[in-house]
């Protein structure tokens, strides 16, 4: 997920090289000044929860342009990934070969059950139809102890007082206890949430620009207007040191980003 509109660049800032994938908003793509804050906003859950998967045998869910999947190859035993984009899993194969790629349905993984240690699936559920099947998928494939690891936007702050998704690319988006339920209900135990929140740069960021640094990227993109070179400067200078991932309980969950939500199967 990145800010759902097309490669949109600052209209004085001359075009970087193109990536080998298109950035269309459906995913978020590394290497571009343009798109930095929504890469880095899901680059640091990578960072801070690959940890989980040294030494082990790990699947990554939809793994789009897949520069997470790699991230977690430099600690895992095996890293397999899955998705269902062709060109993204002729991307991966290419610029990524530790990582094994398949391509399939999320909702039929293409793996035998009881075959890893961790799931790892960000920013991926909220474009599903069969969301509950594709988490019971995730269980099914599962060791036992086996963790799955999700994050996906928060419902409350992403598409505020809305009963359809903003982004076009998203079929339902959740809150905490919609994500909470689901894995539950596909069969997973000992629910863990945690919130993504702008830290203190970002926060600086957020009033420099109107009182959020995404409005003012939203709003510029949707009417093709030319970035400010203030915006496009302060949006290349990202970092995922800029985000705070904070447990529920710290703060108010639904006052998060994105959610981020570990459990495991019994």
């Amino acid at each position: 997920m990145s800010a759902f509109v097309p490669d949109v660049r600052p209209a004085d800032r001359p075009a970087a090289v193109d990536p080998v994938l298109p950035l269309t908003g459906e995913r978020t793509i590394p290497d571009l000044d343009v798109e930095n804050y929504w890469f880095r906003r899901h680059q640091v859950v990578y960072e801070r929860l690959a940890p989980r998967c040294a030494g082990r045998d790990a699947l990554e869910a939809g793994c789009g342009e897949g520069y997470g999947a790699d991230l977690i190859a430099g600690v895992a035993r095996r890293v397999i990934a899955v998705d269902y984009d062709q060109a993204a899993v002729a991307h991966v194969r290419r610029r990524y070969p530790r990582v094994q790629v398949l391509r399939a349905n999320l909702a039929e993984l293409p793996l035998p059950e009881a075959s890893v240690d961790v799931v790892v699936t960000f920013q991926v559920i909220e474009h599903l139809w069969d969301q509950g099947r594709f988490l019971r998928e995730c269980a099914r494939v599962l060791r036992p102890s086996g963790l799955v690891m999700v994050s996906t936007p928060n419902r409350i702050t992403f598409s505020p007082g809305r009963d359809t998704p903003i982004n076009p690319f998203h079929t339902r988006e959740l809150n905490a206890d919609e994500l909470t339920e689901l894995l539950v209900d596909a069969g997973f135990a000992d629910v863990s949430m945690s919130g993504l929140f702008h830290g203190p740069r970002l926060r600086e960021m957020d009033a420099r620009h109107g009182g959020s640094i995404i409005d003012a990227q939203i709003a510029l993109a949707v009417a093709d207007a030319p970035w400010p070179p203030e915006l496009a400067a302060d949006v290349a200078a990202v970092t995922t040191a800029d985000f705070d991932m904070v447990g529920r309980g710290s703060r108010d969950i639904d006052d998060s980003l994105d959610l981020i939500a570990i459990a495991v199967r019994p």
